[in-house]
């Protein structure tokens, strides 16, 4: 079997990847979880989650251009810090993947009970079903799954933005007031909370060995979907707060608490029950897409740790037909079936999130450990702006709104960490003698030390 895929992805499908990563849960679940801890200021809470995220953005688009190859998380982290921290990071990032995965399409289900009739158990074999679709479509072809992903996300977009425009002259501004609630703690919590909102807009680097003209179209399409993505999360949420009365926001979801559905809810405001239907079938749409872009990033981390021999090596296997990293896409599937099928995937979406903030602020570490090394092999096409004053903003902002999730996911990070540290020990561990970028500054540093503890002269 060939081990090459296939370079078939052009700039309008990386920002389709990026979007439908993104395009889920965060503006269709959690904006009224977001508005039940900040009051209407869950619209800055969403530009601050984007402005902690911007930095770990920038550092992967520049470590993308000089590493096109997949793993992204993954391979930056090792590269930059040696294979232990990849260890833990290419799993933790696999887990945290397939867990936003699985809760999105789990999540679906509200919406798909909002116009189809169907039975409580019935909603999960939907979700099941979606999911084996999702797997068999990424094992069929990357091309294939790229083109479906800019389909949904060019209709979700335009549905959004009609959604912005009708509900944008049907607000009641005095539900805007007051403005914040809980104070700033509280938009620092909301923060925190949709902060995995943004968390897809890097995932295009995992499959940027798939990506056409990677040193343009990896840059161009991580920082236009951020943009983008800012700009639509803020103004989807504002309408949604300006439609919905708080107390639809906060007490009309299952058990009498938070809305699952808030864009319906504002849909039904402006339009009844066809508005309801609409936003309703675009939200399945968009969860759907979510879950296909996890699937087709997460499965690229298998992949990448098995060619570094920290997985066996069957996960490098590329299928001679469709040149897509079959065995690493079928373990991945099979981990979210397992999931949709047996766990809470509720609680484990919070476990993703911490993770995520905690990989973001690593991300910013590893850009700053091989400039620091000035290694032969990295040689970016786009460089980060700002070095390195907004690594270190995105290192304490992610570090901050960890502090905010809770003792339970923090401890959920803490277990993947350990997880991964005992893997890398008992496979991995003999399997490999590379060393990170770090270790090359460590060095320098040594070597620039007289015996005195005096710096040489060079």
């Amino acid at each position: 079997m060939s081990d090459d895929l296939e370079r078939d992805l052009g700039l309008y499908s990386v920002v389709a990847i990026s979007m439908g990563a993104m395009i889920g849960s965060g503006i269709f679940v959690l904006p009224a979880l977001g508005f039940k801890k900040a009051g209407p200021a869950v619209i800055v809470a969403y530009v601050l989650a984007g402005v902690v995220v911007l930095p770990a953005a920038l550092s992967k688009a520049e470590m993308a251009t000089a590493m096109p190859e997949s793993g992204g998380t993954y391979l930056y982290i090792d590269r930059a810090m040696g294979p232990l921290a990849g260890t833990v990071a290419g799993i933790g990032a696999w887990f945290s993947l397939v867990f936003k995965s699985s809760f999105a399409l789990v999540g679906l289900g509200a919406y798909l009970l909002l116009f189809v009739s169907l039975p409580a158990g019935a909603v999960k074999l939907v979700a099941l079903g979606l999911a084996a679709l999702i797997v068999v479509l990424n094992i069929v072809g990357t091309e294939q799954s790229g083109k479906l992903q800019a389909i949904i996300v060019t209709v979700v977009v335009a549905a959004l933005a009609v959604y912005v425009v009708g509900g944008g002259v049907n607000l009641e501004p005095a539900r805007f007031q007051p403005f914040t609630t809980q104070g700033s703690a509280g938009i620092v919590t909301a923060a925190a909370f949709v902060f995995v909102s943004y968390a897809g807009v890097t995932k295009i680097a995992s499959v940027a060995e798939e990506v056409e003209d990677p040193g343009r179209n990896i840059p161009l399409g991580i920082l236009g979907s951020m943009g983008i993505m800012m700009v639509l999360y803020a103004a989807v949420v504002a309408v949604v707060v300006g439609l919905n009365a708080p107390e639809v926001l906060t007490k009309s979801g299952p058990g009498g608490g938070v809305s699952l559905t808030p864009m319906a809810d504002g849909a039904g405001v402006v339009l009844g029950s066809v508005g309801v239907v609409g936003i309703s079938v675009v939200a399945v749409l968009a969860l759907t897409s979510m879950a296909n872009a996890g699937v087709l990033a997460s499965s690229r981390f298998p992949l990448a740790m098995s060619r570094d021999s920290l997985l066996p090596k069957r996960f490098t296997r590329i299928d001679p037909r469709f040149k897509t990293p079959r065995a690493a896409i079928t373990l991945t599937g099979t981990l979210l079936l397992g999931l949709i099928a047996f766990v809470p995937v509720v609680e484990l979406a919070k476990l993703a999130s911490a993770f995520q903030i905690l990989v973001f602020a690593i991300v910013n570490v590893a850009l700053i450990a091989f400039r620091m090394s000035d290694a032969e092999m990295y040689q970016p096409t786009f460089t980060a702006p700002g070095y390195p004053y907004v690594q270190v903003v995105g290192i304490f902002g992610g570090l901050a709104l960890l502090t905010q999730m809770g003792t339970f996911p923090i401890l959920g990070a803490v277990g993947i960490i350990v997880g991964g540290v005992a893997w890398y020990w008992v496979y991995g561990r003999a399997r490999t003698d590379r060393v990170g970028a770090l270790s090359l500054v460590v060095q320098r540093r040594r070597d620039g030390v007289s015996e005195t503890g005096q710096i040489e002269p060079e």
